[in-house]
């Protein structure tokens, strides 16, 4: 038996809940507790790691033109800035792709480490890889961010090591 409220286990002629303090009324509704980030983890990991690839071919293809069209004697009249700032660019772009893969990665092995590596890598790409990183951060946050969320996901990562 499960409390209606939070999905914490009852016992039967247990009047409050345990957990959130939500009063019992009537008899004991006998439903699954929610277990979104069990439902949605392995999915949300796959999304991470398909943007992720996605921003590596970038970050490696604008590499390649900086240090090719733009180098010197290869596309006459490119400004003398423009090879090493799109280097800093790739090199940031490939480093942010590294850091989604470790994400995902971490994410099917139930790192401890990888909610908040991914929550924070969601608010990032909500703005800069506008549509497909607004919509796998606001899928990462729904799933990842709610308080139920995050004892959810610790308890994964202790029955994980268990």
């Amino acid at each position: 038996m499960f409390c209606d409220g939070c999905g914490a286990a009852v016992q039967p002629g247990q009047e409050f809940c345990s957990r959130c303090g939500k009063q019992i009324l009537g008899p004991i509704a006998a439903m699954r507790p929610r277990r979104r980030v069990q439902a949605h983890l392995q999915l949300l990991a796959i999304f991470w790691f398909a943007i992720s690839a996605f921003n590596a071919i970038i970050g490696v293809v604008l590499y390649i033109v900086a240090n090719t069209l733009l180098a010197p004697g290869g596309a006459a009249g490119a400004p003398v800035f423009l090879r090493p700032l799109l280097s800093v660019v790739a090199i940031i772009v490939l480093g942010g792709s590294a850091m989604g893969f470790s994400a995902g990665w971490g994410l099917l092995h139930r790192e401890p480490w990888a909610r908040v590596l991914t929550l924070i890598l969601a608010f990032l790409v909500l703005f800069i890889n506008i549509p497909v990183g607004t919509a796998v951060g606001v899928y990462t946050m729904w799933v990842l961010l709610p308080g139920d969320s995050e004892q959810e996901y610790e308890d994964l990562v202790s029955n994980r090591a268990a």
